[in-house]
């Protein structure tokens, strides 16, 4: 699934969720090394543990991060 993000330096978010567990994140824009950094973390992770351990992440002065962004893209890609 494809997650547009928002109030982040990335544009968007592409993941699946197979059986409650993350696979195959792939960030577009922002912190290039990071986000390949968080996305090899959470692979093979179970999707609630992952939304848990980002969910409420901040970068600077911003209200989100691309850590928090991806918890509302994986719970996103839960519903679907």
């Amino acid at each position: 699934m494809t997650y547009k993000t928002k109030g982040t330096c990335s544009t968007q978010i592409d993941l699946d969720v197979e059986n409650g567990i993350v696979k195959n994140v792939k960030f577009t824009g922002g912190c290039n090394g990071n986000l390949q950094g968080v996305a090899k973390l959470v692979e093979g992770m179970k999707a609630e543990e992952v939304i848990e351990k980002l969910r409420g992440i901040k970068c600077g002065f911003k209200n989100t991060s691309c850590p928090d962004q991806l918890s509302f893209a994986i719970e996103e890609a839960m519903k679907g």
